[in-house]
């Protein structure tokens, strides 16, 4: 969490914007971190739960003009089950990243980053289980509970 906390010194607006699917177990673990910060952040933080379309929420991300924006998702990443990584988005292209999303996530960053002028992160997760049914693993919780508990001591 300490690369987290680096990545957030400074920031004066930020997007938490979680993604996955709530039918894919651990890959709904994004959604469920930003679920967990809902009515207990600053109005300098924008939540939202993009579940699979990030790129519906260009617009809205981009009219919040935030200083940061931290993009949160399960990956396969060769990991423990709910370790989690803090990776620059120009870093995907070579990432054997699992991703649900109709459009690459790489593509929102690049975009999100030429229009707007906010810094970028994705926190990426390590699954345990990305199989068809609802509910986070054990594993996969408790580090939801840890990122949400660290983000609301380094958010503005």
């Amino acid at each position: 969490m300490k690369d987290l906390e680096r990545w957030l010194s400074g920031a004066t607006r930020v997007v938490v914007a979680g993604i996955g699917n709530p039918i894919r177990s651990d890959d709904f673990v994004g959604v469920r971190i930003v679920q967990g910060l809902r009515a207990r952040v600053s109005k300098n933080v924008f939540l939202i739960e993009c579940e699979t379309v990030p790129e519906s929420f260009v617009q809205q991300i981009l009219d919040f003009k935030p200083s940061h924006v931290l993009l949160i998702d399960a990956a396969m990443m060769s990991l423990r089950p709910g370790q989690s990584k803090l990776v620059d988005p120009s870093q995907l292209s070579d990432s054997p990243a699992f991703s649900t999303h109709i459009l690459p996530l790489r593509i929102f960053c690049e975009y999100v980053g030429r229009v707007g002028s906010a810094r970028i992160g994705l926190l990426l997760i390590e699954p345990k289980n990305t199989d068809f049914e609802e509910g986070l693993t054990p594993e996969v919780a408790a580090a939801a509970e840890k990122i949400i508990e660290s983000l609301l001591k380094t958010l503005p």
